[in-house]
């Protein structure tokens, strides 16, 4: 049974997505706060969390930062809520190492169709991918990258958007096809958010490794 923990200030809120949610048969645990949000993951060690942005004291930004920077948290999967239709509050998220995000007023058929599609790329487990560029190595199983002889752990949807890439080196991959592939097909999400995940594995591996293909997609290069 995948565990699943929720934080959101709004008790309401907290209440519509555990019974939503635990009627899909996940293992539901809430916190009303960042900080016992951050213990509760400490303790649970949950497969998602669902955070919310806008929190007092700690809010999802910072607690997501905070749960990306534990080892043991590696393959946690985070998603937003947001009350926000801006794309900075998503890019802000996307940055922070969320793997996705949902808008309130939450639906609750794109509540279980989202957390249903995150969850299914955890199934991904033991292929590993050797890359002809001599310093870089991607575990699937541990959902891990070694650059440059150091581990780099990427968020969820970098680690798989730049599997996809290096899986079919120098072949584009349109967006559509990336999107559908990390994203699913079930889940809307625009074409800034791939600009914004390729940006940030430039930042973290080599920024020459993946080529943008304008007006098309992007490509793995080998050297």
């Amino acid at each position: 049974m995948n565990k699943i923990v929720l934080v959101d200030d709004e008790q309401d809120i907290l209440d519509i997505l555990h019974y939503n949610l635990s009627k899909e048969g996940f293992e539901v645990h809430v916190a009303l706060n960042g900080n016992i949000g951050l213990e509760l993951c400490q303790t649970i060690r949950p497969d998602l969390a669902i955070l919310d942005v806008m929190m007092p004291e700690m809010d999802g930004i910072e607690l997501c930062e905070k749960l990306r920077s534990i080892p043991e948290m590696s393959n946690l999967l985070i998603c937003f809520l947001t009350a926000r239709n801006e794309d900075y509050s998503q890019i802000a998220g996307l940055d922070a190492g969320a793997d996705d995000y949902i808008s309130k007023p939450i639906k609750p058929k794109v509540l279980i169709s989202k957390v249903k599609a995150l969850l299914r790329r955890k199934n991904t487990a033991g292929e590993q991918i050797k890359t002809h560029q001599p310093t870089l190595f991607i575990d699937r199983e541990k959902y891990q990258v070694i650059h440059a002889g150091k581990i780099v752990r990427l968020p969820r949807k970098e680690f798989e958007l730049l599997a996809l890439l290096a899986s079919k080196p120098e072949s584009v991959f349109e967006r559509d096809a990336i999107l559908a592939h990390v994203w699913g097909t079930d889940i809307v999400v625009g074409d800034r958010t791939i600009d914004v995940h390729v940006r940030k594995i430039r930042e973290k591996i080599d920024a020459n490794c993946i080529q943008t293909i304008k007006g098309v997609g992007y490509k793995f290069i080998e050297v």
